[in-house]
């Protein structure tokens, strides 16, 4: 089968694409990815065919106030819909669209006729069990949440409008209102497939049929991938450095936040590994080194923690690798996964990234020391995750342990971990204390009844589902389980 993945956005946004990919043209299938120029390595890296996309966010200027935003992200979405149009033009059997991509894609899979599936990394569907990841972490309970993520559905409808009206009248198709087409595709009870794990966010009970949570898809990386020479010498000269990064996030004085995260290293008394990321973090010295992209799979498990932008792949690597997390957010659906992290114990309440100071983030390490046998990490049920590169049977919508499931799902509990002693140079882990319900970022005591699976208990849960694709077509398998 003919393949077409389209995903615009950062490096977060395509990266796990990479993956998904990969396991894909490892079961036979023509898989191409469409996206942004500047990914083109990370695609043919995969061995994928790269398919480009005018979908680099980074070549837009700032924008003032709110209707400078949403007028320049307009302006984005019609560049993506021409790109979209071409990327899909030569025989596509499949199309598999990012939330992103997907308003644009379900125009092209009307006009064509070719099968299309949502393959988004955030709950996008609304629920009363959260309010939308975009509209800041304050329940509104049930009703409220619901109604406000119908609400984000709406604005999100209009955001396109432009770009679809556009392509329909390019694909000669009849004018539609804004979000007739996804209100049509939810009554259908189309598939769409959730690239984020269970333990992080369970699929929530008022959810429609045709969604399925499958685990995380993580980015595809050469499995005898080394770290740079000079990585490994600083990781063998002392303790487990902690690593501070900010992922694709810019920053308007990248001098003035490496001091800051220096400062706040040395101040909790650690060796620390800078990022530098679109932020451009740099530093030197017997204690810092600077390093520029490396896979997060190879890089994290050797980490004693991860100061990060909370972005949703980063989130889940840290769990996966089972190293605590200090989160900084700073925008869109990061706050989100920092709530989430910290409602799991795995990470502390997050420090906004506005308000970042060396004080307040080396300070809550201080807080770490003072508390370290009374707080608890999720280990992000290591096994759980298994060898997982994003693919098998979807990802491990129902398994743990066996290849290819997601970050930890079919874990029947938390698994708890080492306490927060990493961050204590030359102290070893110790065994991990009880989980206290009701202290402020620790994970949730088990339900009554229930035993937390081991990180180290291999292979106890199902193994991944097949996801059965395009019924119109024909019921058959897109990647054998």
């Amino acid at each position: 089968m003919k393949i077409l993945i389209a995903a615009a956005g950062s490096r977060g946004d395509v990266a796990p694409y990479t993956g998904l990919g990969a396991r894909l043209a490892a079961a036979g299938h023509e898989v191409a990815l469409a996206t942004g120029e500047v990914f083109a390595p990370l695609v043919r890296e995969a061995g994928l065919e790269f398919r480009p996309l005018p979908a680099d966010p980074r070549g837009a200027g700032p924008a003032g106030t709110k209707r400078e935003l949403m007028a320049t992200a307009a302006a984005f979405m019609r560049r993506l819909a021409t790109g979209m149009k071409g990327a899909a033009a030569d025989g596509t059997e499949l199309m598999l669209l990012s939330t992103t991509t997907a308003p644009l894609g379900w125009q092209l899979a009307e006009a064509t006729g070719v099968p299309a599936i949502g393959a988004y990394l955030v709950p996008t569907e609304p629920t009363g069990a959260f309010p939308p990841v975009v509209g800041g972490t304050r329940s509104l309970g049930r009703f409220g949440n619901r109604a406000v993520g119908r609400l984000s559905l709406r604005i999100t409808d209009r955001l396109f409008a432009d770009a679809v009206r556009d392509l329909r009248a390019d694909l000669g198709l009849p004018q539609v209102p804004p979000g007739a087409v996804r209100r049509r595709q939810e009554a259908a009870n189309r598939p769409i497939l959730y690239g984020f794990s269970e333990v992080l966010v369970p699929r929530p009970a008022d959810w429609r049929e045709g969604l399925t949570v499958t685990g995380n898809w993580w980015p595809y990386h050469d499995d005898d991938f080394p770290l740079p020479s000079d990585v490994e010498d600083f990781l063998a000269a002392g303790p487990p450095p902690v690593l501070v990064g900010f992922g694709s996030m810019p920053a308007d004085d990248a001098e003035r936040l490496s001091e800051l995260a220096v400062a706040a290293l040395r101040r909790a008394g650690v060796r620390g590994i800078l990022q530098s990321g679109r932020a451009g973090l740099a530093a030197s010295g017997a204690d810092v080194l600077t390093v520029g992209d490396l896979p997060h799979a190879v890089l994290f498990p050797r980490l004693a923690a991860v100061v990060h932008h909370a972005g949703a792949g980063t989130a889940a690597a840290t769990l996966r690798a089972g190293v605590p997390s200090v989160p900084v957010p700073v925008m869109a659906d990061q706050p989100f996964w920092a709530a989430r992290l910290t409602a799991l114990g795995a990470a502390p309440r997050p420090v906004p990234f506005a308000a970042l100071t060396a004080e307040r983030l080396g300070g809550r390490d201080q807080v770490r020391r003072d508390r370290a046998r009374d707080r608890t990490v999720v280990r992000g049920c290591g096994a759980g995750c298994g060898s997982s590169d994003g693919g098998g049977g979807w990802g491990g919508a129902g398994g743990g342990g066996g290849r290819g499931a997601g970050l930890g799902v079919g874990c029947g509990g938390f698994c708890p971990g080492p306490a927060l002693s990493p961050f204590l140079p030359g102290q070893a882990p110790g065994p991990a204390p009880r989980l206290r319900r009701g202290e402020r970022g620790s994970a949730p005591a088990p339900r009554r009844g229930l035993r937390p699976l081991h990180p180290c208990s291999r292979g106890s849960a199902p193994g991944p589902v097949t996801f059965f694709v395009a019924p119109q077509r024909g019921s058959r398998p897109l990647v054998p389980a």
